[in-house]
């Protein structure tokens, strides 16, 4: 029913998608899956048309559809069920539903006399029969969710592209929600799901395309595919290796930081459930998890940049309360993954304004030691922060965090969509940092291989639940099967 051929999507130099092909037949669910950056969302946006594909055909049925804006090819048979919902507010689920349903043309003004059957029939089908009379601000994340599918089947798409159909889900919602997506498989119709959560993917599928940095890796069935050498070290990164000192060895009775059932909501969306960990002074610990786990949602209750329930203590001190602003005058600092950087500043003035509460001669002695952890700063300290390289731009966050001087430093995806020589760098200065300093790290990212080796102790945090906890030598035979 739908098939791809050479799709190509630039963005100025940046190469998005690059000549990926795939077809899906009728009654089929195909799974996109790959790391943050991959290109997925870009090649669902180029075959609905919100995106237009630089390169290649997109072919429903043999109509050719690349080029097209997304109104005419949403008449031809094409429904996107959108990630986030954003229904009328002021209208029930029964009305949003009938407003699917209305014609689009001018030559056709009324609806059909059955139109209030049909969209309480499809209510009923997708479970929002208890609910059809109630206003979208009023339910559950869930059922929001729902009323999203609704309206697309109320288009009767032959072609149907879910976009992070599983994000904020609970477990018993994400089963409840596959048995609607299987619903339109047993209709005949074609799936396209791009979803984070590899394993409900898995799970819901009849096939995987995996993807990273624009391109095709691997396809098949889902058992195959995440079995596959090249999924496995992009996701897992390679060999797993560990020299992480005992928990017992450090001396502070009570932890330095400590997390407990702290849970976070966005609008209706579980973020995070009930989480609870704990960091010594000192001790580098890793949170592991894929993309949409929940580490950034984490990181961000602990840095005082989401409102949570639960209890954050930092030296004994409940956090609760307190400004991202005055937590990070306590010592702890984020290097966020999206790096914040000040674009049109130099290398030089945003190091500096991470160092504007030092004396003037702490602030130099820290630029020196910081130049000595990443050399290629020092040379570059004039030029503007947007016009480095992306490591160039993670060293340079890093280093701005560092120049806080902080107590607990926490790193959001610092190797996110680095080369492996950067990676090393990062490496290295990380290992420079555990030998030399007393600070204290809390690191979340995907790529375990990195993780792990400056790790003393680990966490995975999979569908915003911890999941897992010990010691990096023990993950790979206790946690890394089921980390995919």
């Amino acid at each position: 029913m739908l098939e791809v051929s050479g799709l190509t999507k630039r963005f100025g130099g940046l190469i998005a998608v690059k000549n990926l092909s795939f077809s899906i037949r009728p009654g089929e669910i195909l799974g996109l899956i790959g790391p943050n950056g991959s290109g997925k969302s870009t090649a669902m946006k180029s075959v609905m048309g919100v995106e237009r594909p630089t390169a290649g055909s997109v072919k429903l049925d043999g109509v050719e559809l690349a080029g097209q804006p997304s109104h005419r090819i949403a008449r031809m048979g094409v429904g996107l069920v959108f990630q986030h919902s954003r229904p009328l507010a002021r209208q029930t689920v029964l009305e949003n539903i009938k407003v699917a349903l209305l014609p689009d043309k001018l030559t056709r003004l009324f609806a059909d006399k059955d139109v209030d059957a049909r969209a309480r029939t499809i209510a009923e089908r997708v479970g929002l029969g208890n609910v059809m009379e109630r206003r979208p601000p009023t339910l559950a994340f869930a059922d929001l969710r729902r009323l999203e599918l609704a309206k697309a089947v109320a288009r009767s798409p032959k072609l149907v592209l879910v976009d992070e159909p599983f994000a904020g889900l609970t477990a018993s919602e994400v089963a409840d929600f596959s048995n609607l997506i299987r619903e339109f498989r047993n209709d005949g119709r074609a799936v396209l799901l791009v979803d984070h959560n590899v394993k409900s993917v898995s799970a819901l599928v009849d096939r995987v395309l995996a993807m990273y940095l624009g391109e095709k890796i691997a396809e098949g069935k889902a058992s195959e595919v995440m079995q596959d050498e090249t999924v496995r070290r992009v996701y897992l990164g390679g060999a797993l290796v560990s020299t992480a000192r005992p928990e017992a060895s450090f001396k502070d009775v009570t932890p330095a930081l400590q997390v407990d059932n702290v849970g976070v909501l966005y609008g209706k969306a579980q973020a995070l459930q009930d989480v609870s960990l704990h960091v010594h002074e000192g001790e580098f610990v890793s949170v592991v998890g894929l993309n949409g786990a929940g580490k950034t949602t984490l990181f961000n209750a602990i840095s005082g940049l989401v409102p949570y329930s639960g209890e954050v203590k930092w030296a004994g001190r409940n956090l609760g309360g307190g400004t991202a602003a005055q937590i990070a005058r306590s010592g702890i600092v984020q290097c966020p993954e999206t790096r914040e950087l000040f674009g049109d500043m130099s290398v030089r003035e945003n190091l500096e304004l991470g160092g504007n509460a030092l004396s003037d001669i702490e602030r130099n002695e820290r630029l020196e030691w910081l130049f000595e952890l990443f050399p290629i700063l020092k040379t570059r300290q004039p030029q503007l922060a947007r016009t480095l390289s992306g490591g160039e731009q993670q060293m340079l966050a890093i280093a701005r965090a560092l120049m806080m001087k902080p107590k607990l430093l926490i790193l959001d995806e610092p190797t996110l969509g680095l080369a492996p020589v950067i990676l090393e760098t990062l490496s290295k200065a990380l290992d420079r940092l555990r030998e030399t300093t007393k600070i204290t790290v809390l690191l979340g990212e995907q790529n375990v291989t990195f993780a792990l080796p400056h790790a003393d102790r680990v966490y995975v945090l999979d569908h915003a639940k911890i999941v897992w906890e010990g010691p990096p030598d023990r993950f790979e035979a206790e946690a890394a099967a089921n980390y995919l």
